[in-house]
């Protein structure tokens, strides 16, 4: 190709936005620019109902500023938001649907009595796990209050920028390293990034329970994480007895990754891979970046590479 293609991520965190710009393939891009932005105090609160911006000007100037570093003409970005803005559910639904809208209507009056708000104001996106042999329909279901999404969508407009994806930050996570993962059939996926823990398990390959935790402080506590490793397993287990898994992966930003693979081990009685940033990304490439400020920009990396 006489050309690269070249995608955009950008993560909204606690402590700001980090952007992402990549170019190359899907198996092996490689980081051409990079940014990251502070918010002054109380710009952003993160709910599930109300306007998440607080100070919409300091907000957009922010975007802006780190967007025109970058010195790139691409504007179209794949946006990650924390998962504490939305909700993330496995579905199984016993009705057979001919039509995308036919599901979503199914979706909303299964879950409009046991939603915390009314589910026709969320935004509702679904995927097809599987069908299973009883004739149940398994799916992941997503969901933003649609005043959330809107708000974000008109501010990063605002900023220069043309958002055409949003996602959450686990998914994120799990999408720069999916071509790895895909290739385990029973496996646990184990996250933590801004301050969310994340729990994705997969049996044949396919997603069976799905889980993300804010814990609170910005060093989240040992015994916390493991208490919401076993109380999740619990779960998966009550639901899925016969069901084991034979590999554990984990994706960690912070320092001190090998205790946390080491706490990952004790509640799994698993031995687990440490997904490595370095690893999926072409290093020969692009400007010189230290390992930790790269695994700060993991999960823009993992929204970049949905749009290549």
């Amino acid at each position: 190709m006489l050309f690269e293609k070249k995608a955009l991520g950008l993560e909204i965190c606690n402590d700001g936005a980090r952007i992402a710009l990549v170019e190359g393939k899907r198996a092996m891009p490689f980081l051409s620019a990079f940014g990251a932005a502070s918010f002054p105090a109380d710009t952003v609160k993160f709910s599930l109902r109300e306007n998440n911006v607080l100070n919409p000007a300091a907000f957009v100037a922010a975007i802006r500023e780190m967007y025109l570093k970058l010195l790139t003409n691409v504007r179209q970005v794949c946006v990650s938001l924390p998962d504490s803005t939305g909700r993330i559910i496995l579905l199984d639904v016993e009705t057979r649907f001919k039509s995308r809208d036919e599901g979503a209507e199914i979706i909303r009056w299964k879950l409009k009595k046991n939603f915390p708000y009314d589910i026709n104001e969320a935004h509702l996106d679904y995927q097809v796990i599987q069908q299973k042999e009883t004739g149940e329909i398994s799916l992941l279901v997503s969901l933003i209050a649609r005043q959330v999404v809107r708000q974000y969508e008109d501010l990063l407009v605002e900023a220069g920028l043309e958002p055409n994806r949003i996602d959450f930050t686990t998914f994120n996570l799990y999408n720069l390293f999916s071509q790895r993962l895909d290739l385990a059939g029973n496996s646990f996926l184990i996250t933590c990034h801004g301050g969310v823990l994340g729990i994705l398990i997969f049996y044949d390959g396919m997603l069976e329970f799905c889980r993300a935790k804010e814990l609170p402080g910005s060093n989240p506590d040992a015994n916390r994480i493991f208490r919401e490793l076993n109380s999740s397993f619990l779960v998966h287990q009550e639901k899925y007895p016969n069901h084991s898994s034979t590999e554990a992966f984990c994706i960690y930003s912070a320092d001190d990754a090998e205790a946390f693979c080491a706490l990952v081990s004790e509640a799994t009685g698993l031995e687990p891979v440490l997904l490595d940033v370095e690893r999926v990304i072409d290093r020969s490439k692009g400007p010189s970046v230290d390992k930790q400020t790269l695994r700060t920009l993991t999960v823009a990396l993992g929204a970049a590479t949905r749009n290549l």
